[in-house]
């Protein structure tokens, strides 16, 4: 997936149980979303191979992109559109050796300097957060706010760094936040709670980011 036809919405998924995370998905794929990306920490293995299989199926029918959350193993195993790399995770370099060059592969980051090394590892996006407090993460970094988010990507814009899309995500519920985050340069947005509750508004969203 290049960036000139890398979608701006990415619908995280959210259910404690297997049944829950397929509807969620399923629902966000019939309101419009073209890109998915399986989250669900608490699974058992077979369960989460079990629900990418499907899902990423289900994706393919729907015409949308389908990544995975942490396991680049498990997205060659099912032939996923990649992976979602969190800090705490594997490099992406050896994400990229496992996955191959077409391969998405994502990167978490809280910070500049956490910017600034997605960057040099040559990600895909960045998935930047959290913009505000959000009840999927456990252990919450500092909140980054619209003026957060501003003062890294003029960071990015003053170092003549490599621009790589920016996702902004973590507890963006409010359609006027995403547009004032496309204003200061944010790329995309990545979406759960929001969307999860209210699958419709995935058609507005999709109008403020074309």
């Amino acid at each position: 997936m290049q960036t000139k036809t890398m979608e701006r919405l990415q619908y995280i998924s959210q259910g404690k149980t297997i049944r829950e995370q397929k509807n969620n998905m399923l629902k966000a794929l019939d309101a419009g979303a073209k890109w998915i990306q399986i989250r669900w920490k608490e699974a058992e293995e077979k369960d989460l191979h079990a629900l990418a299989e499907e899902i990423r199926q289900a994706c393919s029918e729907f015409g949308a992109s389908c990544i995975i959350n942490d396991h680049p193993s498990l997205a060659a195993a099912v032939d996923a559109d990649g992976v979602h790399l969190g800090l705490d995770d594997c490099s992406v370099a050896a994400a990229r050796h496992l996955l191959g060059a077409g391969k998405i592969i994502g990167g978490t980051a809280n910070s500049f300097a956490n910017v600034k090394q997605r960057i040099s590892e040559h990600c895909d996006y960045i998935g930047l957060g959290p913009f505000n407090y959000t009840t999927t993460k456990q252990k919450l970094s500092p909140l980054l706010g619209i003026a957060g988010y501003e003062n890294i990507i003029q960071q990015v814009r003053r170092e003549g760094l490599t621009p790589i899309p920016i996702f902004a995500i973590g507890g963006i519920s409010q359609l006027e936040d995403i547009q004032h985050l496309l204003e200061i340069g944010v790329y995309g947005v990545a979406l759960s709670g929001i969307v999860t509750k209210t699958p419709n508004i995935v058609s507005s969203i999709n109008k403020i980011l074309l």
